[in-house]
């Protein structure tokens, strides 16, 4: 059952406790990345078979793949897809960036390029459950940005194949390339390279504790979006609140994990009885429930604070992949949020709607790294070149700052590099 916490009765540490950490599997994971870097396809195939029970003739799936794979799709869902995925691309349109050039003064020209990266890698996650909508949410941004390749590599189910609504999803959103391996073994195919799966700039994507750890070795081998744990979701909720909806909002991201956490914070101890004996109601009724039951006993919690203004502090400290504001008018209270993945404002947005449809990213910080970091978007698929532009006049106005700058931190190279441009005995018939 879940926690109850009253805030001016709890001490800290209980109230902002997250999940308990779970077994290092830093070593394991060293030893496939080296295996697949060595061997490339040989070990992919060994781990497909000794992983997912699949012996694999060949990596990549045939250039037919993902035709097939929308045709096959329910066509309920496929024109979802469609419909999703236009609004995902309208929201993230906006943050497309432009290059720019800057006169600054006579004779001096400064500028930026915004160019996107070549080949992305893609990791869609498979086992416990399959995610379409993360195939969207990843590659979407990614062609906006204009990144010119897209491979996607997910785990393939027991008859070895990818399934038709994941495939649907890459056909929708423009993949490139699709590859049925998955784990620390596909990461390590994104990142060296194989026979069969090309070398990558960037990974991007959610997957298990293996998938994580393999993303954050390889980092600075290649790009890589961000370290994600578990998903979370925080819900404020007033007295006015529905607890059988709050109910639903915190088991709907208890159902993806063991080790999730569903926080609601509320200024009502009647709400907080309320909402939980609503998901002891509901909980039977999951298809997930074993899951869902194992993330609330260990991780959900119901906080009791002494206002709302109380609880809007709370979730800024343990900083929510997912923030729910559900109040009558949650836009009082925008400005004073600081830290959170996404939030949902309003009775009537619940967090589901923004993994599927809303058009905002669902790839968000977890771990309370919402404090120094963001959702994924267009950024995520560029990078940025600098250049600067001074003439020998331009350059002489500034020769004193720098020179002198230089030598104040005892970096005489530096200085000289400056100053041997207008020494006469060098520089004669320099133009």
């Amino acid at each position: 059952m879940i926690r109850i916490l009253k805030e001016a009765e709890t001490d800290r540490a209980t109230i902002f406790a997250r999940e308990d950490p779970v077994d290092s599997v830093a070593e394991p994971v060293r030893a496939i990345l080296a295996d697949v870097k060595a061997n490339g396809d040989a070990a992919l195939k060994k781990y497909t078979q000794q992983f997912d029970g699949v012996e694999l003739s060949t990596v990549e799936v045939g250039p037919g793949a993902l035709e097939e794979g929308l045709r096959a799709a329910d066509p309920t869902l496929v024109d979802i897809l469609y419909r999703a995925a236009e609004r995902i691309a309208a929201f993230h349109q906006h943050q497309v960036r432009s290059s720019f050039l800057v006169n600054d003064e006579g004779g001096i020209l400064m500028g930026q390029k915004v160019l996107p990266l070549e080949r992305v890698g893609l990791y869609v996650p498979g086992g416990t459950a399959a995610y379409p909508s993360s195939v969207l949410m990843n590659a979407i941004p990614a062609k906006l940005a204009g990144v010119k390749e897209i491979c996607m590599v997910t785990p393939p189910g027991k008859d070895g194949k990818i399934a038709p609504n994941i495939l649907a999803a890459a056909r929708v959103c423009g993949v490139d390339r699709v590859f049925r391996v998955g784990g620390a073994q596909a990461v390590a195919a994104l990142a060296y390279g194989t026979e069969s799966v090309p070398k990558v700039d960037k990974i991007v994507g959610p997957g298990n504790q293996f998938v994580a750890e393999a993303k954050k070795q390889v980092f600075g081998q290649v790009g890589i979006d961000m370290v994600a744990g578990p998903s979370e979701i925080l819900v404020i909720a007033d007295g006015a609140c529905n607890p059988q909806i709050v109910a639903a909002d915190l088991l709907s991201q208890a159902e993806h994990d063991r080790n999730a956490s569903a926080v609601l914070v509320t200024d009502s101890e009647a709400l907080a009885l309320a909402v939980q004996g609503a998901i002891e109601e509901q909980l039977p009724k999951l298809k997930r429930q074993e899951i869902a039951r194992a993330s609330i006993d260990r991780n959900g919690k119901i906080i009791v604070a002494q206002s709302l203004d109380a609880a809007v502090d709370i979730a800024n400290e343990i900083a929510p992949e997912h923030l729910e504001v559900c109040v009558d008018q949650p836009f009082d209270y925008l400005d004073r949020i600081r830290n959170a993945g996404s939030i949902f404002l309003g009775r009537n947005c619940p967090e589901a709607l923004g993994d599927y449809f809303a058009g905002p990213n669902h790839t968000l910080p977890t771990s309370g790294t919402a404090r120094f970091s963001s959702p994924l978007s267009v950024d995520d698929f560029v990078k940025k070149m600098q250049y600067t532009y001074y003439t020998k006049p331009a350059l002489e106005k500034a020769q004193f700052s720098v020179s002198t700058f230089a030598k104040k931190e005892g970096l005489t190279g530096h200085a000289r590099s400056v100053d041997i441009r207008f020494d006469p005995k060098v520089a004669e018939g320099t133009k």
